[in-house]
């Protein structure tokens, strides 16, 4: 977009926007790396349990074996190592069967969810999924508010934004894929920020969520998770799938404060009254 014909407050409340979603596309890198050091550490942990209960029990035999005729070892230092010994392998067959459980649970709610597939899903998230060159944001401001919609990739930069008068009730920004110059980019997860600005000045975030098609289901560290294209929501953040797999969404032209470069891919449609 381009801000030579912005006000200060358009400018500073795009900027407000644009910090957000660098922040959230920052964000989601981290929490996706962290999530496999988890799991990673999880087994790591699992494994040195193990190494250790068999370097335990090779250590008391070979005690055993080397110990002095004349001067056994006490039944209490022997039972003592054996309690220990008999704690370590309990241990290391409860985490076993407790991987196990969770794995047969994760895989009947992985079955169960698998019905979701092909239905639209609505969740509260930054993370914006571009699928077939479109993506939707529903948001909720003050009718007639100047709401400013940033989107960046998951590097950090800022590939779309967009000034929008709202509506009454709930909002819906729908995006082509193109960046501010008219580029089409590739379908795959986004982050995205709305914000807007009061009569002095200050800029505050927009409630929001985001739609899109449930194209498959996945475990995750924490929880199951939906894919939509490669952009994946945890299950915890979808607020609503629809019971239709397909539905159409009337959408009027928005307005659109500034100029852009390129096409405009701004809309809005107003639900409510």
């Amino acid at each position: 977009m381009s801000t030579t014909s912005l006000t200060t407050n358009e400018y500073n409340l795009l900027s407000t926007a644009e910090s957000t979603a660098k922040s959230s596309a920052a964000t989601a890198l981290s929490t996706s790396s962290s999530s496999s050091s988890s799991s990673s550490s999880a087994t790591a942990a699992l494994s040195s349990l193990a190494d250790n209960y068999t370097t335990f029990l090779t250590l008391l035999t070979t005690q055993l074996q080397n110990q002095d005729p004349s001067s056994p070892m006490s039944s209490d230092s022997f039972t003592t190592e054996l309690v220990q010994l008999a704690g370590v392998e309990q241990q290391v067959e409860t985490n076993t069967k407790l991987s196990s459980l969770i794995s047969l649970n994760e895989s009947g709610q992985l079955s169960a969810d698998s019905a979701l597939v092909g239905s639209q899903a609505t969740a509260s998230t930054t993370t914006l999924p571009l699928q077939n060159s479109s993506a939707t944001v529903n948001y909720t401001a003050t009718s007639g508010q100047t709401v400013a919609i940033a989107v960046s990739n998951s590097a950090g930069t800022i590939v779309k934004d967009a000034l929008v008068t709202a509506g009454s009730g709930t909002s819906t920004w729908t995006w082509d894929g193109t960046d501010n110059s008219g580029n089409t980019l590739s379908d795959g997860a986004y982050s995205v920020a709305v914000e807007t600005m009061d009569s002095t000045g200050t800029t505050s975030d927009v409630p929001f969520t985001v739609t899109g098609t449930i194209t498959g289901i996945q475990t995750g560290t924490d929880d199951m998770a939906v894919q939509m294209g490669s952009a994946s929501i945890p299950m915890s953040s979808v607020t609503n799938v629809s019971s239709t797999k397909s539905s159409t969404t009337s959408t009027t032209s928005g307005t659109t404060t500034g100029t852009t470069t390129g096409t405009t891919t701004s809309s809005s449609s107003t639900t409510g009254s």
